[in-house]
């Protein structure tokens, strides 16, 4: 068994936490935010991101990010992506040779527009890293429902090591070696589940949220081919596996967020009332600057990006999208 601290205490951390404490693993858990630290420990739960759902006697609330590190084996950062950064850093001192680290926030940073492993391996180049990325809701990881993952790291072996550590018979896990791909599909999807939600909110049908979902993959794998990655990573878990999860789930906090944008509260208003981190807000912006910056054509992400930016409403984003030029579908990247 093994020693895992957890950076940040989300619902997704937490449900991570959970599943790796009931495998028999040691785990602690810290936040930056003291007032939450404080009502977990008193309650033995989340009850601000993931209630009702009990921590066991392997699963301890800490108060530090040294404390939740001290003896690990493995750095889990469940920080949200924009505050990645911010946790890395802390945690350095702490993180020794033989720890690996593993990542499971879904983003592209704002204004350096760098992943979370391109941040990793600056401010410590010879980090252990694993990105673990899927269509894992956390309100179904947390009651141990069936899920399954996908792992990557430049080192398969170190992707092997997290496989057999966090694999349990609800909760599986893939190996890749797409350390890119992997990370932007979580990231891109959120930006298309935003637009489904949109969709949905407006009141559109089936029809129009399968388009969307399909072209929008098109989409992802045209910008990920760019950067490097495998077009066939988003044919996977961390792709349409995460894409359709977040789409169609009204677990999913972007496309509740979309959905209350569609039905004509603004979009900052909406991201208030989901009342958690909205990354597909954040991703949106960044994809946008990216896909300007290497020169791709992402025409529905550049339409949410009008839309969350109160350019055009979600109304005129959809006229656009359908009076496009006529294209040949298998022209793809």
């Amino acid at each position: 068994m093994k020693n895992i601290g957890i950076i940040g205490a989300g619902s997704w951390g937490t449900a991570l936490g959970l599943t790796l404490s009931n495998k028999g693993h040691n785990v602690k858990i810290c936040d930056v935010d003291k007032a939450h630290v404080a009502e977990m420990r008193e309650h033995g739960e989340n009850v601000k991101y993931l209630p009702g759902l009990k921590f066991g006697e392997n699963m301890k609330v800490v108060d530090s990010t040294e404390e939740a590190l001290e003896g690990a084996d493995i750095a889990l950062f469940s920080a949200p992506a924009q505050h990645f950064r911010s946790a890395f850093e802390a945690a350095i001192p702490f993180l020794n040779d033989d720890m690996t680290v593993v990542n499971v926030a879904k983003g592209i940073e704002q204004h350096t527009l760098m992943r979370m492993s391109e941040i990793a391996y600056i401010l410590k180049p010879d980090v252990k890293y694993v990105v673990l990325s899927g269509p894992s809701h956390a309100e179904e990881v947390g009651r141990f429902l069936p899920t399954t993952v996908a792992v990557a790291s430049r080192d398969i072996r170190l992707a092997e090591y997290v496989q057999d550590v966090f694999m349990t018979d609800r909760f599986r896990v893939y190996t890749n070696e797409d350390v890119c791909g992997v990370e932007l599909g979580g990231a891109l999807k959120n930006i298309i589940a935003l637009g489904a939600g949109i969709s949905d909110g407006i009141g559109f049908g089936d029809n129009a949220k399968a388009a969307l979902m399909t072209r929008g993959i098109t989409e992802m794998s045209r910008l990920g081919v760019m950067m490097g990655a495998n077009i066939e990573t988003f044919s996977g878990l961390a792709g349409v596996g995460d894409l359709i999860v977040t789409c169609t789930s009204m677990h999913s906090r972007n496309r509740r967020c979309g959905i209350m944008i569609g039905e004509g509260i603004s979009p900052s208003e909406a991201t208030k009332k989901v009342g958690m981190v909205v990354e597909g807000m954040f991703t949106t912006e960044a994809a946008y600057e990216l896909a300007q910056k290497v020169g791709v054509e992402m025409p529905i992400t550049e339409c949410i990006y009008d839309c969350i930016n109160e350019k055009i409403s979600a109304r005129e984003a959809v006229e656009i999208l359908m009076g496009r030029d006529k294209k040949n579908e298998m022209h793809i990247v």
